[in-house]
């Protein structure tokens, strides 16, 4: 049986599958991880952990569908990342995450300044720079830890991680790289050699290909690590929620796709490259598909974190939650427990509760919870359109849209259609499809059709108008005090 395999590493865990080539899927796989934060706003992990359970899923997978044939690997993994190794590709530090790590927060007026202000950076990289910046996260390094950087001679992140081990090739796709600001040309698709010398001396920067571009093959060695066959076709991967996006086709200007998730990821495909302030402008998984995007420094984080406070079993706190109806019963909260990305770009920011009293219960703040990150889609939704960006529609995929609450929600609260597909897998699944396609004729429209459709309800929207204008304010009329409270923790 000819099948392909997808792999993600995610924030919380990786998941690999097995997919024959008309998008059934044979097998599927998980395993749990953890992220490392050594001190606030440090965000890591540890690298070997990619390369460990891609390993061990990889047999997992081969054990429970014997009979499967794979002819091609398709990979995704959170970014943008920062892993920097050595002449041995030996891992010189853990990884330093995405945006979700703020450690640059302090260098990133310092670096504006220095390439000659935010305007001039846009123009080349279509965003300005911020903690989500591979770039800077680069600069931080050889700034602070230059017994690291003298050492280092490669720089990867998950994806590119593993197709190294894979293939021996040491490249990057171009939507990662288009995240590496101030690094990468949006415009061009080339690096930026004056801006990575000055920023990241020294460092050769990575082969560049489309995501879906042939990396390499497997070779002998990784191929008896893992038991796939020797010499079939890596695709270059991407980062997970380009992959997720490719999962449902999302390819269409107007039509916002959703990843429910850890974080929440936002994607809205564009006619040209197109800088929103405050959101990131990036190239693409395919050439011609640029995009505009913004993502949530937490989400699904939340839902997890309140899940272990309270020992509650997810199922039953979802219930609670539904019953606890529009408002949450008079609680409001702002979702920055880790800071926030996009559009506010502060993260500095902290969750908020407010309006709580002794008559409230688990579900309402579960409530709470959900609708505050439907608010957040929506404050990122009028950023978009006031810098013209169309926002028409809905996609939305990802462990969260188990149950429909919460995409109910977003629906309600943005007054937007909403689609979801028969497959809501994520990001493995995307990855598996760009593989399919280095060897087949494969369309993602007969992989994955629209399974069901979420229409906002007129009533529940107006009823969320109210709430979603507290939200706003709520986050002007706290901002001074939760800064004062970052800066003591």
């Amino acid at each position: 049986m000819r099948a392909v395999l997808g792999l993600d590493i995610g924030t919380s865990s990786t998941k690999a599958l097995l997919a024959r080539f008309d998008g059934t899927v044979i097998a599927e796989v998980g395993r749990r991880h953890d992220v490392d934060r050594p001190a606030q706003g440090l965000v890591e992990m540890d690298a070997a952990v990619w390369w460990d359970e891609f390993t061990t899923l990889t047999h997992e997978l081969l054990a429970l569908a014997p009979e499967a044939d794979v002819q091609a690997v398709g990979v995704s993994g959170i970014g943008p990342c920062v892993l920097l190794t050595d002449a041995f590709g030996e891992p010189l530090r853990p990884a330093v995450l995405y945006g979700v790590d703020t450690r640059t927060a302090d260098l990133l007026d310092e670096l504006t300044a220095e390439l000659g202000g935010e305007d001039a950076i846009r123009a080349r990289c279509g965003s300005g720079l911020s903690t989500q910046a591979a770039g800077a996260k680069l600069a931080w390094v050889a700034r602070h830890e230059p017994e690291v950087w003298a050492r280092a001679v490669r720089f990867t992140m998950p994806a590119s991680r593993v197709v190294e081990l894979l293939t021996g090739e040491y490249v990057l796709d171009h939507h990662s790289a288009s995240q590496t600001t101030p690094l990468y040309d949006v415009r061009e698709n080339v690096w930026i050699p004056e801006w990575c010398e000055r920023l990241a001396p020294g460092l050769p920067m990575p082969r560049l290909l489309w995501s879906g571009d042939q990396a390499g093959v497997v070779t002998r060695e990784a191929a008896a690590a893992t038991g796939l066959p020797v010499g079939i076709p890596v695709t270059a991967g991407t980062i997970d929620a380009w992959a997720e996006g490719v999962s449902v086709g999302e390819s269409v200007p107007g039509r916002m796709f959703l990843q429910y998730g850890t974080t929440m990821f936002m994607i809205v495909p564009t006619p040209e490259p197109t800088p929103v302030p405050g959101m990131w402008t990036t190239v693409g998984t395919h050439p011609g598909q640029p995009s505009v995007s913004g993502g949530m420094a937490t989400s699904g984080a939340i839902t997890d974190w309140l899940r272990r406070l309270v020992d509650g079993e997810w199922a039953t706190m979802l219930e609670e939650a539904r019953c606890a109806g529009i408002g949450a019963n008079g609680l409001l909260m702002l979702p920055y427990f880790a800071g926030e990305r996009t559009p506010i770009a502060d993260p500095d920011a902290r969750g908020v509760i407010a309006g709580l009293t002794v008559r409230h219960t688990r579900g309402d703040v579960y409530r709470a919870t959900l609708e505050a990150t439907a608010y957040a889609v929506r404050h990122n939704i009028e950023v978009l359109r006031a810098a013209g960006v169309e926002v028409r529609e809905l996609v939305g995929a990802g462990g969260g849209l188990l149950g429909r609450l919460w995409p109910t929600i977003v629906s309600d609260v943005t007054g937007l259609r909403q689609t979801v597909p028969s497959v809501t897998v994520g990001a493995s699944y995307g990855s598996a499809f760009l593989a399919a396609a280095l060897v087949a004729d494969v369309d993602i429209r007969q992989w994955n059709p629209p399974a069901t459709v979420i229409e906002p309800d007129p009533v529940a929207t107006a009823a969320y108008e109210p709430g979603y204008h507290d939200y706003r304010e709520l986050y002007e009329a706290t901002k001074a005090v939760v800064h004062r409270l970052a800066a003591r923790s």
